[in-house]
């Protein structure tokens, strides 16, 4: 097969033609606000060019996700743009791909891209819970001047009237305590998530029918995701965060998500591949549903 590096997996056509697409990958390569280290801007590259050396078929999935059809989008630019004005940016792109009916993956860029995500899902689902993967609680009310810091973007979704849940915090300020004492949200806290599975019923019970997924890849333990703007000891390992997920998709309706805050290293590409199989294991869980129970492979036991 022709190799596209513009596009997630290095597809092409047919698979890649937004008519037939059932998904649409919205690369935002925007970094402005973030604060300890810069670079998450080239995260949608990054993820989208180790996606071409994945293979298409989903070995425990046992399907070839990429047939449904995947659409790049051109990225939703602008690193120059005050982050009120990116959100709103990416709120539109967003709404523009809901009309036409497909699932949209918002590809960051750092994290204060995502409550523009999350507003254009949330007119089309009023009743949205959205279930946050972060080793950061992100719910400061203003960081640096600005409302719409990578800090903040938790707070401006709560402001939304939104339920959310938080899976791996291991880091949060003063100022978010006291307000979670005020409003307090279901946290699934790091260490929790670093000593087994027990709190997986706790945390499906809080997600609602329809949920918005964000991943903040520094949720990982950073031996495996080094590859971040702020990374945190502790954290998740991939095999626990894949059966989350998948429970999670069985229990709930995904019907949008987003990878934040890849940061690629020159020449430790791991971070890269864990971003983009990730995204393509989520594609696997939302588009197929409980259809793939009959899924013709599971050969790898």
């Amino acid at each position: 097969m022709e190799i596209h590096p513009e596009n997630f997996l290095g597809i092409g056509p047919p698979f890649t033609e937004l008519d037939r697409a059932r998904a649409v990958l919205l690369p935002v390569p925007y970094d402005r606000t973030a604060t300890y280290g810069k670079g998450t801007a080239k995260g949608p590259e990054g993820l989208i060019t180790a996606s071409c050396s994945l293979e298409l078929y989903d070995e425990e999935l046992g399907q070839d996700t990429y047939t449904l059809g995947i659409h790049t989008a051109p990225p939703e630019s602008g690193n120059e743009d005050l982050p009120e004005k990116m959100v709103k940016k990416v709120e539109a792109a967003v709404g523009r791909y809901l009309e036409m009916g497909k699932l949209v993956v918002t590809v960051g860029g750092e994290h204060s891209i995502t409550a523009g995500s999350v507003a254009a899902h949330h007119r089309r689902h009023p009743k949205l819970t959205v279930v946050q993967l972060d080793a950061h609680a992100d719910l400061r009310d203003e960081y640096e001047g600005s409302k719409n810091n990578h800090a903040c973007v938790m707070r401006r979704i709560r402001e939304m009237g939104i339920p959310t849940l938080g899976v791996g915090i291991r880091s949060l300020s003063r100022e978010e305590a006291d307000f979670l004492s005020r409003h307090p949200a279901t946290l699934i806290s790091g260490r929790r998530v670093a000593q087994g599975r027990e709190w997986f019923q706790e945390a499906l019970s809080a997600a609602g029918e329809e949920v918005y997924l964000t991943v903040d890849v520094d949720y990982f333990d950073p031996a495996l995701v080094p590859g971040t703007g702020t990374p945190e000891p502790g954290g998740g390992d991939w095999y626990t965060t894949l059966a989350f997920l998948e429970a999670l998709s069985r229990k709930s309706r995904i019907v949008g998500f987003d990878i934040m805050e890849l940061s690629p290293i020159p020449l430790q590409p791991a971070s890269d591949f864990l971003a983009a199989k990730l995204l393509y294991r989520l594609l696997g869980y939302t588009l197929f549903g409980d259809g793939r129970d009959g899924a013709p492979g599971h050969i790898l036991r």
